[in-house]
């Protein structure tokens, strides 16, 4: 459980980290990420509105970090796997199949691997708790 809190806290601080630059700046986060120097007016309001489902993430996060043993929390630790899972995938595609890597990206990628892995530990901590005990015989 200790870890649960741990990763919802680690959860809320870096979505906290990448969403604000995604609303405020989303020129400079398009560049760092992707490396495009002058992105879409589209671009722009799709990192905008990625960088507010982010900071959605955070807030459930950080509201839900102490909600121990919950059938919300359960639910936000599956929704953090799928995300990641999903960020994982789509910013590895885009930059070693599609070419578009700022300084960012990489590390990206480690990031949302190293947090698929820690909410995938804890969704088997999950697991083993939720099975029900054998019967004896």
């Amino acid at each position: 459980m200790r870890s649960q809190r741990k990763l919802f806290t680690a959860s809320a601080l870096i979505e906290i980290a990448a969403g604000l630059p995604m609303v405020t700046l989303p020129a400079l986060a398009v560049w760092l990420l992707l490396g495009v120097r002058e992105p879409s007016p589209e671009a722009l309001i799709a990192s905008r509105i990625g960088g507010a489902g982010l900071l959605g993430i955070a807030v459930a996060c950080w509201l839900g970090r102490d909600d121990r043993g919950s059938s919300s929390q359960d639910g936000l630790l599956w929704a953090l796997l799928v995300y990641n899972v999903g960020a994982f995938t789509v910013l590895a595609f885009s930059g070693s199949m599609l070419g578009m890597a700022g300084v960012a990206l990489w590390p990206g990628v480690g990031l949302h691997a190293v947090m698929t892995i820690w909410c995938a530990l804890n969704l088997r901590a999950w697991c083993a708790r939720a099975e029900p005990a054998e019967p004896r015989r």
